[in-house]
């Protein structure tokens, strides 16, 4: 089968389209997809350029999202049959094969019915970030109606959609683009408004607030961005983060503001094998179908690439060219 293969930590011109053989099913509760489309995302970036957290594997096949079609079930197998379209998060991380490719398998359990109607191209697209942005708002910051809620860089990936999902759950969302027109589509997902990133943050979240600042800070950004959003946040309010803090930060006004300080890494359970906590992400993917199935919820996918250009895909991510979520088809996609 063709596939991606990053051959070493380096630039983009790592990731060489290779044929390798396509993987066999390894256990009686396992399937094999006919990859469609393979999402891209930041951290499949980061793992090319840095290394993988598998680095003594070999060459590795990245890439965290997909979505296809079961062409093959074990004899145990109960949820799907040949046939099935389905999504799913799992490899990618320098361990377990990946979705830069045209065959992935995996355990049962960790597909999920893709909804009838979203594309395989949008599908693959969603996985990490809804996990993310769901995990980060209901997980751990626990919103509710009437949140005043602050979303960096909401016009990517994982902002777009915690736009969208923070809407849904009632709240008042402002969030932070890198231009006019960034802000504008965050605004048509429903946000109450959008500042570009230019602006200083902290003095508009205060304004929009009437002094008393946000009920919640999303930061998918990271540095000064985590730093500062503290002076965002209102007393006992929330402060996710789904980067980690600067080595040098100081705790003393989070503290005296008594914030709740709160961690996302979608990827733990997978590296630390967590079946309970990947069940749970499953099924944050099949209530996202159903707001996907009732049109309340959208996946933008800023462009499709074919699987060979991969190395272009992650050119465009590392420069910020990217609105929403970029997509590679793997062949025969919608």
């Amino acid at each position: 089968m063709r596939a991606i293969l990053m051959t070493a930590a380096g630039g983009p011109e790592m990731l060489q389209l290779r044929d390798i053989p396509e993987p066999a099913l390894r256990s009686a509760h396992e399937i094999k997809v006919r990859v469609r489309a393979a999402g891209v995302n930041p951290v499949d970036t980061k793992l090319r350029a840095r290394g993988t957290f598998f680095p003594d594997a070999g060459p590795a096949v990245l890439g965290c999202d997909g979505a296809g079609v079961v062409v093959e079930t074990g004899s145990a197998v109960t949820r799907f049959s040949v046939g099935d379209e389905v999504w799913f998060c799992d490899g990618g991380l320098g361990g377990v094969q990946g979705c830069y490719a045209e065959y992935k398998v995996l355990d049962e359990h960790l597909a999920r019915r893709k909804p009838a109607n979203v594309s395989f191209h949008e599908a693959a697209a969603a996985p990490l970030v809804l996990i993310t942005a769901w995990e980060a708002l209901h997980d751990r910051a626990r919103v509710e109606a009437g949140d005043r809620i602050l979303i960096h860089a909401a016009a990517g990936g994982v902002g777009h959609v915690a736009v969208q999902l923070a809407a849904l759950a009632g709240a008042r969302v402002m969030g932070v683009a890198g231009s006019t027109e960034k802000a504008e589509f965050v605004r048509n997902l429903g946000a109450e408004t959008c500042i570009v990133r230019d602006r200083d943050f902290v003095a508009a979240a205060l304004e929009w607030t009437g002094g008393e600042g946000v009920d919640l800070a999303l930061d998918t950004v990271g540095g000064e961005v985590f730093r500062r959003s503290v002076d965002a946040v209102a007393h006992y309010g929330d402060l996710v983060t789904i980067l980690e803090p600067p080595s040098d930060m100081s705790w003393k006004e989070a503290r005296n503001r008594n914030l709740r300080i709160g961690f996302v890494l979608m990827l733990t359970p997978m590296l630390r094998e967590l079946p309970a906590a990947r069940r749970h992400q499953g099924d944050i993917l099949d209530r996202c179908a159903e707001l996907f199935s009732a049109g309340s919820l959208r996946m933008h996918v800023d462009r499709v690439l074919p699987l060979e250009e991969a190395a272009e895909a992650h050119r465009l991510i590392e420069a910020h060219a990217t609105t929403g979520k970029l997509v590679l088809d793997t062949g025969g996609a919608d």
